[in-house]
């Protein structure tokens, strides 16, 4: 029987890798009263075109306080309603009525964002340059399956939208072919973003957290050229100037 390899103890230990991951998380800011504002999600849910199904949202409790009615079963309500909450924000975990809540820690899934380098020195800082923002240009069709995120301004997109793709930006969207698929633009909260098309078929259309879907489009402007516009907290969709 061979002799176990040993390792001299002067080998240097392996160089290990680690990557980024960047998340897009949507935020939800429940209010009372909260059966109306369920009722308003449940309707926002059918109509999103599966906005929230697998994406990490995250739970505000800002607009409620320790008193709000229904507050004790508000995170059973949404996560019995297929929405992944991963984090909370504003609130405290020493209300009562929060006290038994099963508060989430596990973040899984997320986008690629390139390696982070591990400083040899531990006395090295880690800190790297910033991206100054700018805008992310896709010269090809976005195929169904595809999800395309850019949090640092706006997406051109060359080709075409597939049924099934998502465009996601902070800023706006500009869509040279047809936009078939999702497009949700001015995210965090720019709502001066637009969402622009060659030819408009979108099955859903958001602009700073507001919702539209096809039969929402005037039948007129589909396969039109046309722009997305929030209005009032309404997007509304209008033919491109000529």
């Amino acid at each position: 029987m061979p002799d176990p390899v040993s390792v001299p103890s002067s080998t240097a230990p392996m160089r290990i890798r680690a990557r980024g991951r960047s998340f897009l998380a949507l935020v939800l800011s429940p209010e009372a009263p909260l059966p109306l504002w369920l009722d308003g999600l449940d309707y926002q849910v059918a109509r999103s075109g599966g906005l929230f199904t697998g994406k990490p949202i995250i739970l505000d409790l800002g607009l409620l306080d320790e008193n709000t009615p229904g507050l004790a079963t508000l995170l059973d309500d949404i996560r019995g309603r297929g929405v992944r909450i991963i984090g909370l924000e504003g609130g405290s975990r020493h209300w009562p009525a929060v006290a038994h809540w099963d508060w989430p820690e596990m973040l899984d899934g997320g986008r690629p964002a390139g390696e982070v380098e591990i400083p040899e020195d531990p006395s090295t800082s880690a800190a790297g340059p910033v991206s100054g923002g700018g805008t992310l240009i896709i010269d090809q069709t976005v195929r169904s399956g595809q999800s395309i995120q850019h949090m640092q301004g706006d997406v051109i997109i060359l080709g075409s939208v597939s049924s099934g793709a998502e465009i996601v930006a902070a800023g706006s969207i500009h869509v040279y072919g047809t936009l078939r698929g999702r497009a949700i633009a001015g995210v965090g909260g720019q709502s001066q973003s637009r969402i622009f098309a060659s030819r408009m078929q979108a099955e859903l259309l958001a602009l700073d957290g507001y919702y539209a879907v096809t039969e929402d489009i005037d039948p007129a402007l589909l396969g039109q050229a046309a722009q997305a516009a929030l209005d009032e907290d309404r997007v509304r969709v209008l033919p491109l100037p000529v």
